[in-house]
């Protein structure tokens, strides 16, 4: 398994692992799944200063194909936190692995590639906000060195239920006054 910076042609293989969590699951708070045109200007946006990494595999035989023939396996991005500039060195992330390949380590490989990156861009701080009910997502949080910083209760509402929302923060250098 490798990682590599997220290309145009592997918007198919991003939809067939993040659509399915828009329907089935609450990992996500979207509600309608992207259509080929909106997964492909999302990975436009995400192409300069809000990095995507995905996990690719030439080898399995599991996954969407990618870009370059490889199988993707997941992917990890930033996002802007908040529009204010103040916050403009804080982002969230965001961790998707495909479903066949749940449980293989490639979560942590893609979140270990993204604060990498992340600190090579520059950003100081990565917020995780995830589902209270994602226990598989707030482990892997945990184990790459993010800290609880609290809990949002009732934001969400999706399949008919209420869903809290547990924030996990990343320092990525050290602390400055």
């Amino acid at each position: 398994m490798r990682t590599r910076l997220v290309e145009l042609d592997d918007a198919p293989a991003l939809m067939a692992i993040y659509n399915p969590e828009v329907v089935e699951t609450t990992k996500t708070f979207d509600l309608v799944p992207r259509s080929l045109e909106e997964q492909q200007e999302w990975i436009l946006g995400h192409q300069a200063t809000h990095p995507c990494v995905v996990a690719v595999n030439e080898e399995d035989e599991a996954g969407e194909i990618g870009a370059h023939g490889d199988r993707l396996l997941g992917f990890a991005v930033v996002s802007p936190f908040r529009e204010r500039p103040a916050y403009y060195t804080t982002v969230e992330n965001s961790v998707y692995v495909q479903r066949d390949a749940r449980g293989r380590g490639v979560g942590e490989v893609l979140l270990r590639e993204l604060i990498a990156t992340a600190q090579e861009s520059g950003f100081h701080s990565l917020i995780a906000r995830i589902v209270g009910e994602n226990e598989s997502s707030i482990r892997l949080h945990e184990k790459c060195g993010f800290t609880l910083v609290g809990t949002e209760i009732e934001v969400g509402r999706k399949h008919g239920i209420w869903l809290d929302v547990v924030e996990y923060q990343y320092v990525v250098a050290e602390r400055r006054h």
